[in-house]
């Protein structure tokens, strides 16, 4: 009776060591798979994807959401969520075990939580740490008032902190601990905001605001501390699908800092990726991989909506991109490299 009761003990440690080693193999190969993936919005399609870029064949998985129409999106590792901001249902929206159903090949992401509805016509989501923004473009629908809404991201939703109204257009945002970098609409200008959580709600104004010489109309931005890099989009004219670019700055820091407020990022201090090759036309966010030097844009215009990529080019170029994939609609990219 005891051997039996030993053997049935023995079976029963090797079975739940077998079961732990199959999860600890499971959590491993997902954590492998997450080290480098691209997320995706649409305006039109009410789906996300989610691109595997770890393999030299990249996978694309696409998920309905909530959210019809959705501009800007951010993914939480450590918790394995997605978080876009809906234009359609004005609120910042979560989304639970995106790995999950990415290994599941589910249709859907089903929404976990949302924040109350505090903004209209969003246009980009940046965080830092458990800080969310969100950016209001000006529309009818919101009497033409440009903001910038904070929320505090908790285990269960949003919680709203601040809400600031702006003097220009907004676009695109990015944070870099507690700086925030914005791009003026229908402006080549960058601005930035020191000190940006410590503001009141109310008014606020950039610590700087500087020209992009050459660029028409700015939309997306990014920035990668580890390399010091700034890219930023040009959509040029709304209405044509051929006349956009990117534009590069190399040693951003420093050459923003030698720039004067009101003054002018020159054309020589640019790399910039124009031309009829490229098939930019209204490139409306972009994200950058330092490691690959690799740049990833949401074309919105041309063949109705493109996510491309290029290779970082050392001087000016018009180069056809490295990579195209149609995607209806698509309205930001988000890249996490882990």
């Amino acid at each position: 009776m005891k051997k039996t009761i030993f053997t049935l003990a023995l079976l029963s440690v090797v079975m739940v060591s077998c079961s732990d080693d199959s999860k600890n193999a499971m959590n491993q190969e997902r954590s492998a798979n997450k080290e480098f993936t691209l997320f995706t919005t649409s305006n039109t399609t009410g789906k996300v994807s989610v691109t595997d870029l770890n393999e030299s064949m990249p996978t694309t998985y696409s998920f309905s959401v909530a959210s019809t129409d959705a501009d800007g999106a951010y993914y939480f590792d450590d918790s394995d969520e997605l978080i876009l901001a809906s234009r359609s249902n004005n609120r910042v929206e979560g989304y639970a075990a995106v790995y999950d159903a990415v290994a599941a090949n589910a249709a859907t992401l089903p929404l976990s939580y949302n924040s109350t509805s505090d903004f209209t016509n969003a246009r980009e989501i940046a965080v830092s740490g458990d800080k969310v923004v969100v950016t209001q473009d000006q529309s009818a629908a919101n009497g033409n008032t440009n903001k910038l809404i904070v929320y505090q991201k908790t285990a269960s939703g949003f919680t709203l902190l601040n809400s600031y109204t702006v003097n220009f257009k907004t676009w695109g945002i990015h944070l870099e601990g507690d700086t925030l970098y914005a791009v003026a609409d229908l402006t080549g200008d960058l601005l930035s905001f020191e000190n940006f959580f410590a503001n009141t709600d109310g008014a606020i104004l950039p610590t700087k605001r500087v020209t992009v010489e050459g660029l028409v109309r700015t939309h997306g931005i990014t920035y990668v501390k580890r390399s010091n890099t700034m890219v930023l989009t040009d959509v040029g004219l709304a209405t044509s699908d051929s006349d956009g670019g990117i534009i590069v700055l190399k040693g951003f820091t420093e050459l923003f800092a030698a720039t004067p407020n009101m003054g002018m990022i020159a054309m020589n201090k640019q790399i910039r990726i124009y031309g009829a090759a490229t098939f930019l036309g209204n490139p409306v966010d972009v994200a950058y991989d330092h490691f690959t030097k690799t740049i990833f844009v949401a074309e919105r215009l041309n063949g109705g909506g493109k996510v491309l990529t290029f290779d970082l080019p050392n001087s000016n170029v018009n180069a056809a991109p490295a990579s195209s994939r149609p995607e209806p609609g698509v309205s930001s990219v988000y890249l996490f490299r882990e």
